[in-house]
């Protein structure tokens, strides 16, 4: 299985001897969350969020021309779902990292996102302080 699946992640600095900011795509249909993550990347240093999206075919209109280092995907949307969103970024061979932020945390949900490149897999309910502890350590601005 993908890294997500053992304990507490560790992950290496995408970022380059420049510093330059850590492009996130978030797509998510709820406002509160929405608020609470971006809130929570304005926090961290070197991050910057690039777009966002609710439904699945926006974010894929989105995504063919965004340029992003990091996608963070819910499973359950307004229109579609992150796994059909996955399944479509599929073609567009672009290199981003896929991380899922999901209340739908199945087994078959996490074989299905291994299947599509996704490198973390996050319960909304009890792992958000993880979610932002990889994007620290994503951003190079971890302190440890």
């Amino acid at each position: 299985m993908g890294k997500y699946q053992a304990g507490t992640p560790r992950v290496e600095s995408h970022q380059s001897a420049s510093r330059n900011p850590l492009r996130v795509f978030l797509v998510e249909d709820s406002l509160v969350l929405q608020e609470l993550i971006i809130e929570s990347l304005k926090a961290i240093p070197g991050i910057v969020l690039v777009g966002m999206s609710e439904t699945e075919n926006d974010a894929i209109q989105k995504l063919i021309i965004a340029d992003c280092d990091v996608l963070i995907v819910d499973i359950q949307l307004k229109q579609g779902n992150g796994i059909n969103l996955l399944r479509r970024l599929e073609p567009l061979e672009k290199k981003i990292l896929k991380i899922v932020f999901s209340n739908h945390v199945s087994s078959t949900y996490r074989r299905l996102c291994d299947q599509y490149g996704v490198e973390f897999f996050f319960d909304k309910t009890s792992e958000f302080s993880r979610l932002c502890m990889v994007l620290t350590e994503l951003s190079g601005h971890a302190t440890h």
